[in-house]
Order: structure tokens, then C-alpha cells, then sequence
């Protein structure tokens, strides 16, 4: 976590000193800046892991200039990992379409992350994994090629790295919270249910993290 939070600031560094950020890299080429629109237009996939994302932006968190979504294909995936059973009104992507959302990373106008955050399956049409199946899952994402851009492909694999406990918790989070919801509201498909968006939510800071992590390091050393 320590080496991942490293990186994450060295790839922040380098755009910094050339007035770039990990959004600007993304959005870089596309013109007006719309809301809903993805960018890049057909999203970034890795054929050789399978992860996947885009970033976008639309009304919601307070202080957010938009999010990056992230994916797993399915054949990214471990290969015993199966969805939850459902029978719901909206049809779900089957076989090697499947994929699941894994989670947000929320960013501010500067292009700093400011949050982590999971939603429902409506939100990204994605198909619905169970959280013991998706935190199996966070370990395989990483883009590593050039394209829209080798620091933000870095940068994202990187912040996987560095706070995939706080990603785990979340993701768990999100079970309990749709369970919740579905158990108050019987009859409804929870998966499909416009009043249930954003299913849990942290705020995050590299440099607080960082911080703590070297101070982990320190008292390790000196308690030899």
C-alpha cells in the first residue's frame, strides 16, 4: 500500500509540472465537456486483464467535478465467481458480456480524488456479483497500456492498490444497504430502484494516507 501510494503521487507530480492532472488526460481531445457523456467515448478496456473504465459526470456529490466508474469483465474474473440469482424486470449482461462495476473514485475540480463510492446496478447496467466475489476481484484490475494516457491508466491501477481495503469495506457496505432495502421495500426489483443510487460512500485523501502509511512503517522499525 505503502509503494501504491507512492506511485499515486508520482504520477500526480509529473502531470502537475506539466499543469495536467489525471482527469485533464482523459478528457483531452473531447471538446465541450458533457455531462452523462463518457470519456473516452467508447471507454478504456484492457484486453489482457479486462478491467475497464470511463469517467463522467453528472449532478450528485457535493464537491465533485465528476468520477471515474471501474469494471471487471467477465473474463477477467475468477473463474468460479457467479452472480447473485435474480429474475428482475430488467435483463442483466449474461456470459461474456457480464460485467461488474467495482466501484467510483469521486475527484474534485483539481483533479484530486476526494471519494470512493459504490451504486446500484441500474446506474451502470452492470451485472450484479456478490461482494465476496468482487473484492476477489479487485486484486485483477489494471490497465496497462498508453492509451488515453499512461499516467491515468497508472494512477488508477495504483489507487486500487493503495486503498483496496477501503474499497472492500465499501463494497461490502453495499450489500448490507441493498439487503436493507430490499427487506423495507418487498415487491420491488432493489436493483432497478431509481430511489437507490449511491449505496455507500467514503471520503479519501492520498496525502493523509500516505502520511499514515509512512507512520505505520516508522513505528514498525523502530519497535525492532
Amino acid at each position: 500500500m505503502l509503494a501504491a501510494a507512492r506511485e499515486v503521487r508520482e504520477y500526480e507530480r509529473v502531470l502537475e509540472k506539466a499543469g495536467r492532472n489525471v482527469v485533464a488526460e482523459v478528457l483531452r481531445g473531447d471538446g465541450v465537456f458533457y455531462e452523462h457523456e463518457h470519456y473516452p467515448p467508447d471507454d478504456v478496456y484492457d484486453r489482457e486483464t479486462h478491467s475497464q473504465y470511463y469517467y463522467h459526470a453528472h449532478g450528485g456529490l457535493a464537491d465533485e467535478h465528476g468520477h471515474f466508474h471501474t469494471f471487471l469483465r467477465r473474463a477477467g474474473m475468477p473463474r468460479d465467481a457467479k452472480p447473485v440469482p435474480h429474475s428482475g424486470s430488467e435483463p442483466w449482461p449474461q456470459g461474456g458480456d457480464a460485467l461488474s462495476h467495482l466501484v467510483a473514485i469521486s475527484m474534485d475540480g483539481y483533479g484530486a480524488p476526494i471519494g470512493l463510492f459504490t451504486v446500484n446496478r441500474w446506474v451502470t447496467g452492470d451485472t450484479w456479483y456478490p461482494a465476496r466475489s468482487v473484492v476477489r476481484m479487485l486484486g485483477r484490475f489494471a490497465i496497462d497500456h498508453a492509451a488515453p494516457s499512461w499516467p491515468t491508466n497508472r494512477w488508477l491501477t495504483a489507487m486500487f492498490r493503495l486503498f483496496r481495503p477501503h474499497i472492500a469495506a465499501l463494497v461490502h457496505r453495499r450489500d448490507e444497504v441493498l439487503g436493507a432495502w430490499a427487506a423495507a421495500h418487498p415487491g420491488t426489483d432493489a436493483y432497478e430502484d431509481r430511489r437507490l443510487e449511491v449505496m455507500s460512500w467514503m471520503p479519501i485523501s492520498v496525502a493523509t494516507e500516505l502520511e499514515r502509511l509512512n507512520a505505520a512503517l516508522d513505528r514498525s522499525r523502530s519497535s525492532r
